[in-house]
């Protein structure tokens, strides 16, 4: 099924039951379950990460490395062994509704498979992924006046929204807008001179979560146009008065930001409220509503599925499962009246990137619609920024030229060219194992020359490979804010 809706629209995808549920807990950040991570380690179910806060981690009974061998349901389910199963079918057995019970066989990390497993019993609990939340950082810039600056980012993964809590009216219901609300708060008491929202490789998520969050940074008005399939036009407006942030404000974009995170940095364009940074966003601009198949599953299939032994698909749990369809219904344009599908949203100021409109993002989809636009939307300006914008462009690249760290970014992005466009690789054992060992030499002299720029100790012979999280991008972003406070 998936193969035909491809051929047809990018975005218009079947997914299975399994799939179905982890888009679903993707877009509200949560999962009910015990609260670990696993993985497959030779056939075994394996805890890679027990997730903190969560039941697993509270009881302290499971650890990085136990291996689960296997599972039963409530107090006197039987156990299943899950030796060699699938990890998607292994994870459906052990996730299960809040407030149930799950029992375990674990053969403790370090331990033999031979060895005598331990039973444990957890009880379920909805598991907020915060890893995928928004967070945030203040960046301490000096300026060429020899002032230091504080620059508040937040970087957010992801539009989220826990949709079953909100329809629920749960006061404490999680979405992008409530967390970023409370980060603002903490900026502003932590006193930052500009804030900096990073949307680099934010895939998109919830609509209402763009239109919410566009919310906190502009005072009342149109944020994005919505078009069906009758041609029938709805202006998606931010109703409420008043900002959030209402100082200094620059946006972070790159090729993998798409749909919500263009609805967003797009309406922020369109307004003059920021400066939007990096490179050509993914080029969405279509709009998918998620259709449950078991809608089409008519009144005799579920007496033939009643007689097999399969439960009702009316269920609380939904079993069996049918899936969804996430069907493409309409076209998101900009305020300005101009569609972000195939273009995307192009930044104020600009930083190379190694992908391409040609070979990433919407554009290079052979059945992806084409770029269109429609009238603009009645909206007032919050400033002007193409004067400042031009200022600014010419400080950033004067200042690129002279960085060590751009050039680094220019290595970067001619070493992966030239990788994408090697046509083969070599059978010669000998010539092989000798370009291997070049690019070891050169990739660790390139790592050693980053850590010298930035103080730290070189990498030596022996010792692991050391993480480098130096953020070019990152910094000469804020570099621009603290010019743009300077200059607007």
């Amino acid at each position: 099924m998936s193969a035909l809706t491809d051929a047809v629209d990018p975005h218009t995808t079947y997914y299975n039951p399994s799939f179905a549920q982890a888009f679903n807990e993707g877009m509200s950040n949560t999962f009910e379950g015990i609260g670990a991570r696993l993985m497959i380690d030779n056939e075994a179910v394996t805890i890679s990460e027990v997730l903190p806060g969560g039941p697993a981690f509270r009881d302290k009974s499971l650890h990085m490395n136990d291996k689960i061998i296997g599972v039963a349901q409530g107090e006197k389910g039987e156990f299943e062994d899950i030796i060699g199963w699938r990890l998607d079918a292994a994870v459906a057995k052990i996730k299960g509704p809040k407030g149930t019970i799950v029992r375990l066989k674990i053969i403790p990390a370090g331990q033999e498979m031979t060895a005598q497993p331990k039973i444990v019993s957890l009880k379920r609990e909805k598991i907020v992924v915060e890893e995928e939340s928004a967070k945030k950082e203040i960046k301490m810039v000096k300026g060429d006046d020899g002032k230091t600056y504080k620059i508040g980012v937040i970087n957010l993964p992801k539009f989220y929204i826990d949709f079953d809590a909100y329809r629920k009216r749960d006061p404490n219901y999680k979405s992008t807008t409530r967390d970023v609300r409370l980060i603002l708060d903490t900026l502003k008491q932590e006193k930052v001179d500009a804030v900096i929202l990073d949307l680099r490789s934010n895939g998109g998520g919830s609509l209402q979560e763009a239109i919410e969050l566009t919310g906190l940074f502009i005072d009342k008005g149109p944020v994005v146009q919505v078009r069906d399939t009758r041609n029938r036009i709805e202006v998606d407006n931010d109703e409420e008065a008043g900002m959030a942030w209402s100082g200094p404000f620059g946006v972070i974009i790159n090729r993998f930001s798409a749909s919500a995170s263009e609805i967003f940095a797009g309406a922020i364009q369109d307004y003059g409220r920021g400066l939007i940074l990096g490179s050509q966003s993914y080029g969405k601009g279509t709009v998918q509503s998620a259709v449950d198949m078991s809608r089409f599953i008519s009144a005799t299939s579920r007496l033939l599925l009643k007689a097999e032994g399969e439960k009702d698909p009316d269920t609380p749990n939904g079993a069996p499962e049918f899936g969804q369809i996430n069907i493409t219904m309409g076209k998101f344009y900009r305020i300005n009246g101009s569609s972000t599908q195939h273009k995307g949203v192009s930044p104020d100021i600009t930083f190379p990137t190694q992908f391409s409109a040609e070979k990433f993002g919407e554009s290079s989809e052979p059945a992806a619609l084409p770029w269109d636009q429609i009238k603009s939307t009645n909206f007032k300006k919050v400033a002007n920024l193409d004067d400042v914008v031009k200022k600014l462009e010419t400080i950033h690249k004067a200042r690129m030229e002279k960085s060590q760290e751009y050039k680094f970014l220019l290595e970067d992005i001619d070493a992966f060219n030239k990788l994408d466009s090697v046509p083969k690789v070599t059978l010669n054992e000998a010539k092989l194992k000798k370009e291997r060992e070049a690019n070891k030499v050169k990739n660790r002299n390139r790592i050693n020359e980053e850590l010298k720029l930035h103080g730290k100790p070189v990498w030596k012979e022996g010792e692991p490979q050391p993480k480098i999280d130096f953020d070019y991008v990152m910094d000469e972003s804020a570099n621009i804010m603290v010019d743009f406070l300077k200059h607007k």
